[in-house]
Protein backbone atom coordinates (compact mmCIF):
# COMPACT_ATOMS: atom_id res chain seq x y z
CA UNK A 1 0.00 0.00 0.00
CA UNK A 2 1.58 3.16 -1.28
CA UNK A 3 1.89 6.02 1.90
CA UNK A 4 4.25 8.68 0.60
CA UNK A 5 4.77 10.50 -2.51
CA UNK A 6 8.18 11.72 -2.91
CA UNK A 7 8.83 14.62 -5.36
CA UNK A 8 12.12 16.27 -6.59
CA UNK A 9 12.24 20.42 -6.69
CA UNK A 10 14.18 21.58 -10.01
CA UNK A 11 12.73 20.80 -13.01
CA UNK A 12 9.67 18.96 -11.52
CA UNK A 13 7.52 21.45 -9.26
CA UNK A 14 10.08 24.60 -10.37
CA UNK A 15 9.61 24.54 -14.14
CA UNK A 16 13.49 25.38 -15.23
CA UNK A 17 16.51 25.18 -17.85
CA UNK A 18 18.75 23.59 -15.37
CA UNK A 19 21.82 25.11 -16.94
CA UNK A 20 20.27 28.68 -16.97
CA UNK A 21 19.44 28.68 -13.82
CA UNK A 22 22.78 27.22 -12.52
CA UNK A 23 24.67 30.30 -14.71
CA UNK A 24 22.63 32.81 -12.56
CA UNK A 25 22.51 31.51 -9.50
CA UNK A 26 26.74 31.39 -9.68
CA UNK A 27 26.76 34.49 -10.81
CA UNK A 28 24.94 36.15 -8.82
CA UNK A 29 26.61 34.02 -6.17
CA UNK A 30 30.24 35.11 -7.19
CA UNK A 31 29.31 38.86 -6.96
CA UNK A 32 28.07 38.58 -3.29
CA UNK A 33 30.95 36.76 -2.25
CA UNK A 34 33.01 39.39 -4.04
CA UNK A 35 34.33 40.76 -0.37
CA UNK A 36 35.64 37.76 0.87
CA UNK A 37 38.52 38.49 -1.52
CA UNK A 38 38.20 35.54 -3.90
CA UNK A 39 38.17 35.74 -7.71
CA UNK A 40 35.45 34.15 -9.54
CA UNK A 41 36.86 31.21 -10.75
CA UNK A 42 38.24 30.56 -7.04
CA UNK A 43 34.88 30.55 -5.90
CA UNK A 44 33.46 28.62 -8.72
CA UNK A 45 36.13 26.24 -8.25
CA UNK A 46 35.22 25.87 -4.35
CA UNK A 47 31.42 25.42 -4.95
CA UNK A 48 32.26 22.74 -7.47
CA UNK A 49 34.80 21.18 -4.94
CA UNK A 50 31.88 21.42 -2.55
CA UNK A 51 29.47 19.81 -4.59
CA UNK A 52 31.08 17.35 -5.83
CA UNK A 53 32.27 16.38 -1.98
CA UNK A 54 28.55 15.96 -1.47
CA UNK A 55 27.33 13.94 -3.89
CA UNK A 56 30.35 11.20 -2.80
CA UNK A 57 29.72 11.96 0.96
CA UNK A 58 29.87 8.61 2.28
CA UNK A 59 27.08 9.51 5.29
CA UNK A 60 29.90 9.83 8.05
CA UNK A 61 28.49 13.76 8.44
CA UNK A 62 26.07 16.04 7.10
CA UNK A 63 26.51 17.42 3.39
CA UNK A 64 27.03 20.55 5.10
CA UNK A 65 29.89 19.78 7.09
CA UNK A 66 31.69 17.75 3.62
CA UNK A 67 30.84 21.20 1.40
CA UNK A 68 32.98 23.81 4.57
CA UNK A 69 35.32 21.08 4.68
CA UNK A 70 36.22 21.43 0.52
CA UNK A 71 35.63 25.02 0.81
CA UNK A 72 37.91 25.20 3.77
CA UNK A 73 40.46 23.10 2.23
CA UNK A 74 40.94 25.99 -0.37
CA UNK A 75 40.57 28.93 1.50
CA UNK A 76 41.53 28.15 4.91
CA UNK A 77 40.09 27.78 8.36
CA UNK A 78 39.67 31.75 8.49
CA UNK A 79 37.49 31.32 5.47
CA UNK A 80 34.58 30.38 7.94
CA UNK A 81 33.38 33.81 7.91
CA UNK A 82 32.80 33.42 4.64
CA UNK A 83 29.30 31.80 6.10
CA UNK A 84 27.67 34.98 7.31
CA UNK A 85 28.43 36.28 3.28
CA UNK A 86 26.68 32.66 2.31
CA UNK A 87 23.60 33.40 4.10
CA UNK A 88 23.11 37.19 3.22
CA UNK A 89 23.30 36.05 -0.33
CA UNK A 90 20.49 33.26 0.02
CA UNK A 91 18.48 35.88 1.90
CA UNK A 92 18.99 38.53 -0.37
CA UNK A 93 19.96 38.23 -4.24
CA UNK A 94 19.32 34.69 -4.16
CA UNK A 95 15.87 35.23 -4.73
CA UNK A 96 16.17 37.12 -7.65
CA UNK A 97 17.32 33.94 -9.39
CA UNK A 98 13.73 33.03 -9.63
CA UNK A 99 13.09 35.42 -12.76
CA UNK A 100 14.93 32.80 -14.86
CA UNK A 101 12.62 29.73 -13.31
CA UNK A 102 9.27 29.21 -14.41
CA UNK A 103 5.96 28.55 -12.71
CA UNK A 104 3.21 26.21 -13.09
CA UNK A 105 0.03 26.82 -10.89
CA UNK A 106 -0.74 22.71 -11.48
CA UNK A 107 2.56 22.14 -9.22
CA UNK A 108 0.83 22.95 -5.97
CA UNK A 109 -2.64 21.82 -6.98
CA UNK A 110 -0.99 18.42 -7.38
CA UNK A 111 0.40 18.55 -3.82
CA UNK A 112 -2.68 20.19 -2.22
CA UNK A 113 -4.76 17.02 -3.89
CA UNK A 114 -2.69 14.16 -3.30
CA UNK A 115 -2.55 15.36 0.78
CA UNK A 116 -5.99 15.65 0.67
CA UNK A 117 -6.00 11.94 -0.74
CA UNK A 118 -4.47 10.97 2.36
CA UNK A 119 -0.42 10.61 1.16
CA UNK A 120 2.12 11.57 3.10
CA UNK A 121 4.41 14.22 1.00
CA UNK A 122 7.67 14.39 0.87
CA UNK A 123 10.09 17.31 -1.05
CA UNK A 124 13.04 14.76 -2.16
CA UNK A 125 15.22 17.61 -3.98
CA UNK A 126 18.89 16.76 -3.97
CA UNK A 127 20.47 18.21 -0.18
CA UNK A 128 22.84 19.95 -2.55
CA UNK A 129 21.56 23.33 -0.64
CA UNK A 130 21.05 25.02 2.34
CA UNK A 131 17.38 25.24 4.10
CA UNK A 132 17.26 28.91 3.42
CA UNK A 133 17.39 28.08 -0.66
CA UNK A 134 15.35 25.00 -1.05
CA UNK A 135 12.60 26.97 1.14
CA UNK A 136 12.33 29.82 -0.99
CA UNK A 137 12.41 27.68 -4.34
CA UNK A 138 9.25 26.03 -2.66
CA UNK A 139 8.06 29.31 -1.96
CA UNK A 140 8.13 29.82 -5.91
CA UNK A 141 6.04 26.98 -6.88
CA UNK A 142 3.65 28.80 -4.71
CA UNK A 143 3.70 26.36 -1.38
CA UNK A 144 5.01 26.34 1.60
CA UNK A 145 7.47 24.46 3.76
CA UNK A 146 5.00 23.35 5.72
CA UNK A 147 3.38 21.20 3.27
CA UNK A 148 5.80 18.56 3.17
CA UNK A 149 6.65 16.32 6.39
CA UNK A 150 10.40 16.43 4.98
CA UNK A 151 12.47 18.55 2.69
CA UNK A 152 15.79 17.28 2.28
CA UNK A 153 18.44 20.02 2.42
CA UNK A 154 22.25 19.68 3.40
CA UNK A 155 22.08 20.30 6.94
CA UNK A 156 19.96 17.73 7.22
CA UNK A 157 21.08 14.94 4.77
CA UNK A 158 24.19 12.48 4.61
CA UNK A 159 23.93 11.41 0.93
CA UNK A 160 23.05 12.71 -2.50
CA UNK A 161 21.36 11.40 -5.28
CA UNK A 162 21.71 9.49 -7.04
CA UNK A 163 23.26 7.78 -4.53
CA UNK A 164 20.67 4.66 -3.00
CA UNK A 165 21.73 5.71 0.53
CA UNK A 166 19.71 8.78 -0.24
CA UNK A 167 16.13 7.52 -0.53
CA UNK A 168 17.41 4.79 2.28
CA UNK A 169 18.07 7.53 4.52
CA UNK A 170 15.31 9.33 3.74
CA UNK A 171 13.01 6.43 4.50
CA UNK A 172 14.34 5.45 7.52
CA UNK A 173 13.88 9.10 9.06
CA UNK A 174 10.15 8.72 8.42
CA UNK A 175 9.62 4.93 8.99
CA UNK A 176 8.76 3.69 5.59
CA UNK A 177 9.46 1.00 3.72
CA UNK A 178 10.28 1.50 -0.03
CA UNK A 179 7.51 -0.27 -1.46
CA UNK A 180 5.11 2.27 0.50
CA UNK A 181 6.64 5.13 -1.52
CA UNK A 182 6.52 6.32 -5.15
CA UNK A 183 9.65 9.13 -6.39
CA UNK A 184 8.74 11.75 -8.83
CA UNK A 185 10.98 13.57 -10.88
CA UNK A 186 12.58 14.78 -13.76
CA UNK A 187 15.91 13.62 -14.18
CA UNK A 188 16.41 9.68 -14.90
CA UNK A 189 19.35 8.99 -13.65
CA UNK A 190 19.12 10.68 -10.33
CA UNK A 191 15.20 10.11 -9.70
CA UNK A 192 14.43 6.84 -11.64
CA UNK A 193 17.31 5.00 -9.99
CA UNK A 194 15.21 4.64 -6.84
CA UNK A 195 12.89 1.98 -8.25
CA UNK A 196 16.27 -0.12 -7.91
CA UNK A 197 15.29 0.24 -4.11
CA UNK A 198 11.68 -0.79 -4.33
CA UNK A 199 10.09 2.57 -4.85
CA UNK A 200 7.63 3.32 -7.69
CA UNK A 201 8.42 5.93 -10.59
CA UNK A 202 7.33 8.93 -12.33
CA UNK A 203 8.50 10.64 -14.68
CA UNK A 204 7.95 13.98 -14.73
CA UNK A 205 8.77 14.90 -18.72
CA UNK A 206 8.16 18.89 -19.14
CA UNK A 207 11.59 19.85 -18.19
CA UNK A 208 13.13 16.11 -18.66
CA UNK A 209 16.88 15.61 -18.02
CA UNK A 210 17.85 12.21 -19.94
CA UNK A 211 21.46 12.23 -20.04
CA UNK A 212 21.74 8.38 -20.15
CA UNK A 213 19.36 8.81 -23.21
CA UNK A 214 17.24 5.94 -21.79
CA UNK A 215 14.08 4.74 -23.68
CA UNK A 216 11.69 6.75 -21.22
CA UNK A 217 8.94 4.48 -21.96
CA UNK A 218 10.07 1.98 -19.30
CA UNK A 219 8.73 4.43 -17.08
CA UNK A 220 4.97 5.70 -16.32
CA UNK A 221 5.98 9.53 -17.54
CA UNK A 222 4.31 12.72 -18.24
CA UNK A 223 2.87 16.06 -17.46
CA UNK A 224 0.93 16.88 -14.16
CA UNK A 225 -2.29 15.40 -15.61
CA UNK A 226 -1.03 11.65 -16.37
CA UNK A 227 0.65 12.36 -12.87
CA UNK A 228 -2.93 12.23 -11.39
CA UNK A 229 -4.27 10.16 -13.15
CA UNK A 230 -1.36 7.57 -12.06
CA UNK A 231 -1.29 8.25 -8.70
CA UNK A 232 -5.17 7.98 -8.15
CA UNK A 233 -4.79 4.50 -9.83
CA UNK A 234 -2.32 2.99 -6.97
Amino acid sequence: MIKAILFDLDGTLLPMDLDVFLNDYLTRFTLSMAPAGHTPEEFRKAVWAGTAAMVKNDGSRTNEEVFWEAYFTLFGAESIQDRELLEAYYYNDFQNVRKVCGFDPRAAEAIREIKTMGYRTILATNPLFPAIATHSRVQWVGLQPEDFELITTFENSCYAKPNLKYFEEIMEKQGLKPEECVMVGNDVAEDMVARHLGLKVFLMTDCLINKPGADITQFPHGSFPELMEFIRGL
